[in-house]
């Protein structure tokens, strides 16, 4: 049995609208997937943070992160299967619940995109002025973050065979500059034993516990494994795409846990003078490892290949966005939908595009006047992904209970209900973790994260009230058990 597209299984309410190029193969679909969750991003952005908070252990996170994520993109697979739709969350939350349960999901899941964006363009900066050696100044890093992102929105709007072509690059880059980078840190510069991965080293939290200090690295891992998502976020311009994406998502998360892996071991081993890193006094250690390991040249290039993929990091990012707003705006879920939901000629929502670069943009500003804050900002985009994330899986389950059985062409059999649920309590998990509050005296500070989280919701909320945006579109909703039945009678 044939699988039905996403534009006939999702947008028969849309025939006259322009439709998507199917021009993204598995590699490429996989590629957009893995540069989106770039595990050197994360390592390199977080590395300093998990092991001052943790000490060696924090690299656990990793695993525990992946196999947790793992679980998501298997509940993700078979909905993505069944329904290979852009915008990925947006529409399988609708079609898992109903309009306005996808409504609140969406918004979530677009403003915690919106500051993802802005968390990997703001250290991206960094990395940029320490290649270019200007200082990292609150103002100066507001006009390198600006650059980047009004770059990378000029190479997305060039069309899909850009972002596809620019993705592979990224991930040759993240290969080069995490995998293979960590191997020759491993055989030609370790410095420590591989026992010194069980070694806290003396870390503990204000409150004299290793357990609290350790589970205040998990921001590392967590931040690390989201992404893989963004291969549904594009189903519509996938060859073969209820095969093709399950399958990419899932490699993402493999090759992301491997990479992460290699690296963070290479760094941590490569260390000659851990205890510094982990007392403060080495800053920013990647960077003072490579000049140690490889000199100043070698780190300099593999700086300049950090760039290449963060920035591709970066353009996979906005094509999510943009996709997932260009999905909202085709069911008129937003203001200005009619702008947002039009495709260029070379089938690109430019519209939406403008307006997933103009949006980080806004929040760059904001972290212009609190610099301090890009950490806490990160973690809000964390718990806002996982929140959303949730809500699909917690989707799933609700239809699984009524009696659902995905009818994609890929599946995980009868193991659905039982990964279903333990998706379930690993996102509740991490969420948990996501909210705990800072270690500060300033309320707003100590409390960022939820603070940013009850605004989001809570204007999500007052505007779904208010607009009622839900009930303008015709689009189908909460019809899982319905449309199974359907594919599997052979019906369009």
């Amino acid at each position: 049995m044939e699988q039905t597209s996403g534009k006939q299984n999702d947008a028969a309410h849309h025939d006259n609208k322009p439709q998507f190029n199917r021009s993204i193969g598995l590699i490429s679909n996989f590629a957009l997937g893995f540069t989106y969750l770039s595990p050197l991003t994360a390592v390199y952005s977080l590395f300093a943070l998990a092991v001052t908070l943790a000490g060696p252990p924090a690299i656990w996170w990793i695993v525990i992160v992946a196999c947790g994520q793992l679980l998501v993109a298997l509940v993700f697979g078979e909905v993505a299967s069944q329904y290979p739709i852009t915008g990925g969350l947006y529409p399988w939350a609708r079609r898992l619940w109903g309009k306005k349960y996808a409504w609140i999901a969406a918004w979530i899941y677009l403003w915690a995109l919106v500051v993802t964006i802005t968390s990997v363009a703001e250290y991206t900066a960094t990395f940029v002025a320490s290649l270019l050696h200007y200082a990292t100044t609150p103002g100066n890093m507001l006009l390198t973050s600006v650059v980047l992102l009004m770059l990378m929105m000029g190479v997305n709007m060039s069309g899909t065979k850009n972002l596809a072509r620019v993705a592979r690059i990224g991930f040759w880059c993240e290969i080069l500059c995490v995998i293979a980078l960590g191997i020759y840190l491993l055989i030609f510069h370790r410095a420590q034993p591989f026992s010194v991965l069980f070694d806290s080293m003396g870390v503990l939290a204000h409150d004299g516990s290793y357990q609290t200090a350790f589970m205040s690295a998990a921001l590392m891992g967590l931040f690390m494994f989201f992404g893989f998502e963004a291969c549904g976020n594009v189903a519509e311009e996938v060859q073969n795409p209820g095969r093709k994406i399950p399958l990419a998502m899932i490699l993402s998360i493999v090759f992301g846990a491997i990479s992460a892996i290699i690296s963070v071991l290479g760094y941590l081993l490569a260390s000659p003078n851990l205890v510094s890193i982990i007392n403060g006094k080495t800053a920013d250690p990647i960077p003072t490892i490579l000049n140690e390991a490889l000199g100043p040249t070698g780190a300099t290039v593999f700086i300049v290949v950090a760039v290449i993929a963060m920035l591709s990091c970066i353009l996979s990012l906005q094509a999510a966005l943009s996709r997932l707003i260009f999905s909202f705006s085709r069911d008129q879920m937003l203001p200005g939908s009619a702008w947002m939901s039009t495709l260029s000629k070379n089938s690109v929502p430019d519209n939406a595009m403008i307006v997933s670069c103009l949006l980080p943009v806004l929040i760059c500003v904001w972290v212009w006047f609190q610099p301090d804050n890009l950490a806490r900002i990160t973690a809000f985009a964390v718990i806002g992904i996982y929140i959303s994330f949730q809500m699909v899986v917690l989707a799933a389950l609700r239809q699984r209970l009524k009696g659902w059985k995905p009818a994609g062409e890929w599946s995980v059999g009868g193991w659905g209900m039982l990964v279903n649920l333990l998706a379930l309590a690993y996102g509740a998990c991490g969420i948990w973790l996501l909210a705990q509050p800072a270690d500060s005296s300033s309320f707003i500070d100590r409390w960022t994260v939820l603070v940013g989280l009850a605004v989001v919701v809570g204007s999500g909320l007052i505007y779904m009230a208010l607009a009622r945006p839900f009930g303008r579109s015709s689009a189908p909703e909460n019809d899982a058990i319905e449309y199974a039945r359907r594919l599997r009678a052979g019906q369009p």
